[in-house]
């Protein structure tokens, strides 16, 4: 996965298209726009696309239809997708999208800041994450056995993660705050 990879915006409104393309212009990736599921699913198969934008209600494949049929495929699984809605959030559409893995619903209009807020995280660090993948598959392709080094601790020695302490015997909820700061 290249630095390079695209950021697709599916939706059947051409002035929707435009308004998510200029609040996404200042972060100088490249953008597919496309205007219904099919055309959106063929961009997601042809491969490169680290980020989806993705219209929730569009005439034949919704936007639910193509991140269903995304989920089912391993090349296309984890890439991280944002839902629009112009009708707002209701009970069904949170637990299917959710279900499903999408990173988040946002609501139309759109607020260009917390847009690219959300697609710039989402983007690099599926990026990152797509490059370590492919430096941790090429060592395993050449029979390493040896762990990549830690390159942001280079004095470390002990690999090993830090302890998480284990909960009270008998309760399996986590700790929670209260409002007076005491845990319960």
């Amino acid at each position: 996965m290249a630095a390079d990879s695209k950021i697709l915006i599916v939706d059947d409104h051409a002035d929707t298209l435009f308004a998510l393309e200029s609040a996404l212009a200042p972060l100088h990736y490249e953008l597919i726009c496309v205007t219904n599921g099919d055309d959106a699913l063929k961009q997601i198969l042809r491969g490169d696309i680290g980020l989806v934008l993705l219209d929730v209600r569009m005439p034949g494949s919704g936007g639910l239809d193509v991140v269903r049929y995304m989920r089912r495929l391993e090349q296309t699984q984890y890439i991280p997708i944002l839902l629009l809605t112009g009708f707002g959030m209701s009970r069904d559409l949170a637990a299917a999208a959710f279900m499903f893995g999408v990173a988040d619903v946002i609501l139309k209009p759109v607020d260009p800041w917390t847009l690219r807020t959300k697609v710039r995280y989402l983007y690099e660090a599926y990026v990152r994450t797509r490059a370590l993948q492919q430096e941790l598959d090429a060592l395993r392709a050449n029979g390493s056995t040896t762990p990549p080094r830690d390159h942001t601790s280079p004095d470390r020695q002990d690999p090993t993660p830090p302890r998480v302490p284990e909960q009270p015997k008998g309760t399996n909820r986590p700790n929670r705050v209260v409002h007076d700061g005491r845990q319960q």
